[in-house]
């Protein structure tokens, strides 16, 4: 059987990149904003908080270190949530920006992408009636001819820089051959179980937010990792909270946030992360009975150093 718990590890990613300013105002987007979008979902039941920083200023997707340091022990000094910082970063890094967070910070876990797809963004741009800064339209439409690159040879290198510096890696699979890919690490020594990953669907260029498509993914899980390893879901859009309430009820996992989805509901934005946390949690202890997880029961669960052990 798949690896579980009595109770769900709640996620939540504050601000990604994805969406851009002009799409809700409730985005955060500076500093003390992020953080404080932290500290609120870790109080409302999320154990993991996904971080992404932006440009104080026009709020782009950036990968600056000093932005990661102040965010990341900005929300370990009131919380004792794992900080995960991204190494996904934005359309327009290379790997090498986007893992370097990894040998700065030193973090408990953080995310690594299991394969390379094209990402696209450019549908959004008919959901904005007016972009406020100047690189946000540029930036979705440039994904028409973009490659998220994520090759056998950079993965061989981020397992190893994870491996150094303590990092567990939490795999994101936007489409079942990432799920492969992960075996493949498995099978040669470079990735050691247990795996936690995470599935993402729903974004154009993966697998799509489909109740079927996520069974498949869990099914394809349990067969080639039995209780090896353990998973949660992304549900990209309006599909978040269908697809994670299946997850919950299935003895998964979950995340949300602004990062994936804008709105607590049909046409009602979300004004924070926080209440996407209550409203998972909520229907996690409806349909399944299942409170979410401490920071504490995910360390334990997932063989994390702790919070002491991170440089930030």
């Amino acid at each position: 059987m798949t690896r579980s718990m009595d109770d769900v590890v709640v996620a939540c990613a504050l601000t990604g990149a994805i969406h851009t300013p002009s799409m809700s105002e409730h985005l955060p987007v500076t500093p003390d904003e992020i953080i404080e979008e932290g500290i609120a979902a870790a109080e409302a039941g999320a154990s993991i908080i996904h971080i992404h920083v932006r440009d104080p200023e026009t709020g782009e997707p950036v990968s600056d270190l000093d932005l990661f340091r102040e965010v990341a022990s900005g929300i370990k000094s009131e919380t004792d949530a794992i900080v995960q910082p991204t190494t996904g970063g934005g359309m327009n890094q290379t790997v090498e920006e986007r893992m370097a967070v990894v040998p700065e910070l030193e973090p408990e876990m953080a995310s690594c992408n299991m394969g390379s797809m094209n990402f696209g963004l450019y549908p959004m741009i008919r959901g904005v009636e007016e972009f406020e800064y100047d690189w946000e339209e540029a930036y979705l439409d440039n994904t028409w001819d973009h490659i998220f690159p994520n090759t056998f040879e950079s993965l061989k290198t981020a397992f190893e820089m994870f491996d150094e510096h303590g990092t567990m890696p939490e795999l994101e699979c936007y489409d079942v051959g990432h799920i492969h890919n992960a075996k493949h690490f498995v099978d040669a020594g470079i990735l050691d179980t247990p795996i936690h990953l995470q599935f993402v669907m729903g974004i154009h260029g993966g697998i799509g937010a489909d109740q079927s498509h996520l069974q498949h993914m869990a099914e394809t899980v349990e067969r080639l990792f039995g209780d090896d390893a353990s998973w949660s879901v992304i549900g990209a859009g309006r599909m978040q909270f269908p697809l994670g309430t299946q997850a919950v009820s299935m003895g998964a996992n979950v995340r949300v946030g602004l990062e994936d989805n804008l709105y607590l509901e049909r046409g009602t934005l979300a004004e924070s992360n926080a209440e996407q946390v209550e409203k998972i949690v909520d229907l996690a202890w409806d349909v399944a009975g299942r409170e979410p997880a401490s920071p504490a029961q995910v360390r334990e669960f997932l063989g994390l150093k702790g919070q002491d052990a991170v440089n930030f």
